[in-house]
């Protein structure tokens, strides 16, 4: 497959982000639109591509062909826009064939239709940036052009199908990470790492910049200390290096069991480098088949005794799939 780096550099930039869009099926496509991994941006995908698995959009990858979505902030429109100069694209080995506008149900479009080489292989592209209220959605797709699968109809079918959602539900989100969280205690996904982590928590209150809520981090990765004895030290060092704390006072230090597996605890008192909020500070780290989870909690110290007992909950209550 023709590499995503043949795009604009502003466009790269953004392009493993999952981004936020609403729109309705075209006649060539009666589907509803799909959103690819926990993703706000979807579209209704051309027959014969699927959902990725390695980045969020649609690929089919016997055809060499792919639809890669990607989101930012509104604010950036006007420079991530830039990049679909003809003159920029040229420098990125892209020839444009044409440029239009396009409507699509959230607003107007910028579609750039386009040519580009790699590994001696000639791709049809398409290039498109579009504005909502909530996101500013990017799409770029490839497909090879001696490749008779996907026409230029059926993929402008399907980007005119680009949509955008106000949000992803929680269950969609956790659909996506490498284990499953049984209860989560009355606390809302606010954010998730695709196959990797989650951060869930309190809302915040938005009228009080120095608010600090309590909330959990829950990340699995591959790895960690083969030896039962170098687990306090491997502990020790992650704990080091969690950001955004200061005054930090370890409390407790000390092994646990976490549902049946091996684990470490390390509990300390600290102040909230950004609010100056005293909080307390728990990693639970659990270890097996070749792979750790780190999991940090943290909460004011006068809101500690309840959003522990909570985070323990959630804690208990994971399981790897």
């Amino acid at each position: 497959m023709m590499p995503f780096n043949k795009i604009p550099h502003a466009l790269l930039a953004v392009a493993v982000a999952a981004g936020a869009l609403l729109g309705a099926a075209q006649p060539l496509l009666a589907a509803d639109p799909v959103f690819p991994m926990a993703s706000v941006i979807g579209l209704v995908p051309p027959s014969g591509m699927v959902p990725s698995k390695t980045f969020p959009g649609f690929e089919d990858p016997d055809k060499d062909a792919a639809i890669l979505l990607a989101a930012q902030s509104p604010a950036v429109y006007a420079d991530l826009k830039k990049g679909l100069d003809a003159d920029v694209l040229k420098k990125e080995g892209i020839t444009v064939v044409k440029r239009e506008d396009i409507p699509l149900a959230f607003g107007t479009a910028t579609l750039v239709t386009a040519k580009a080489q790699a590994d001696k292989k000639t791709y049809r592209k398409w290039l498109m940036i579009g504005q909502a209220k909530n996101v500013t959605a990017l799409v770029n797709a490839q497909v090879p052009e001696t490749e008779t699968a996907y026409p230029d109809a059926a993929i402008r079918a399907a980007l005119l199908t680009l949509t955008v959602r106000e949000s992803v539900p929680d269950t969609e989100k956790l659909a996506v990470l490498p284990f499953t969280i049984g209860d989560l205690a009355g606390f809302h996904v606010q954010n998730v790492v695709v196959g990797r982590a989650v951060l869930i928590g309190d809302p915040p209150d938005s009228s009080n910049p120095k608010d600090f809520q309590p909330h959990l981090f829950i990340g699995a990765f591959p790895g960690g200390p083969h030896d039962p004895d170098d687990r306090a030290e491997f502990a020790r060092l992650a704990f080091s290096q969690i950001l955004g704390i200061e005054n930090v006072r370890v409390t407790i230090s000390e092994p646990l069991r976490i549902n049946n597996q091996s684990g470490y605890q390390t509990v300390a008192s600290a102040t909230d480098a950004h609010t100056g909020t005293p909080i307390m500070v728990a990693q639970w780290m659990r270890f097996g088949g070749g792979a750790f989870m780190q999991m940090i909690a943290m909460a004011p110290a006068d809101k500690w005794v309840d959003a522990q007992s909570r985070m323990r909950t959630v804690r208990d209550s994971i399981e790897i799939k």
